[in-house]
């Protein structure tokens, strides 16, 4: 029988304050494996897209057993964070592989020929800035500390239905430019990931009914005063920290915002 905390534990990622912190003892002993191995992905000592060791292995790590780990492994890949691959092994999911890219847009067409292949991309600003007290309440920040600010519009089917609003800390994207994301060929968040080391992870988000003003009518070609959906995201990485604050307004006369609640 297992005991009720692992006896072998990696060793704690720069600035840790120890395991009891992360899997206090009255979890479940899955939990607390399932905290373990997170806190190995936040340390990076698996990178997006590659393989986990097997559950053999970390039941002999953690001194554990096997169906222990596997519970450990299944809600982790719930939670989108590995991607089984059958006869292949466990993978850190990564933002590059289709299944997981498109995880935080929920907008879908009316119809299924609506879609026209994807989404195109139009950036129309990225600039250095420092925090409104919203964005720096949000991200967590200073008030006047810097942040990238990111502006574009997303068409469908050579129609503008998506104008997004993006704050983005100033320390971690240090070099983003727009030249950088419009060159860019994949999507946002794998930028982020493969090259500033920032992983999305989960994101909130609030939803609202609002009117187009004149500026967002010209860019969404629409009617000032046109029904729109107020999307706003705030995106964590691991250990909770907010990294993205999105604010997105969509159309959504051939298109619908579209979730799956279990």
């Amino acid at each position: 029988m297992p005991s009720s905390a692992p006896a072998e534990v990696p060793p704690p990622a720069a600035g840790s304050q120890g395991v009891e912190q992360v899997a206090p003892s009255f979890s479940p002993l899955y939990q607390q494996i399932k905290a373990l191995i997170l806190r190995s992905l936040q340390a990076g000592e698996w990178r997006p897209g590659e393989a986990i060791p097997s559950e053999l292995e970390l039941a002999a790590r953690f001194k554990v057993s096997q169906g222990t780990v596997r519970k450990a492994v299944d809600e982790l890949a719930a939670d989108n964070l590995l991607v089984r691959r059958q006869g292949k092994g466990t993978f850190v999911a990564t933002h590059h592989e289709e299944q997981i890219q498109y995880r935080f847009l929920r907008l879908e067409p009316d119809h299924a020929d609506a879609l026209g292949g994807g989404a195109n991309r139009t950036f129309l600003d990225c600039r250095r800035l420092r925090a409104p007290a919203d964005v720096a309440r949000a991200l967590q920040m200073k008030q006047g500390e810097m942040v990238v600010e990111v502006r574009r519009v997303l068409h469908f089917s050579g129609q503008p239905v998506v104008l997004d609003d993006i704050w983005l800390p100033g320390h971690l994207f240090k070099g983003l430019t727009a030249e950088r994301l419009s060159q860019y060929r994949g999507p946002m968040y794998a930028l982020f990931e493969s090259e500033f080391g920032v992983r999305m992870i989960r994101a909130e988000e609030k939803l609202r009914a609002v009117l187009a003003d004149d500026d967002v009518a010209r860019l969404l070609e629409v009617a000032p005063g046109a029904p729109l959906l107020s999307v706003e995201r705030l995106a964590y990485t691991y250990g909770d920290q907010p990294v993205e604050l999105r604010k997105g307004l969509y159309r959504t006369d051939r298109h619908h915002y579209r979730n799956e609640l279990n």
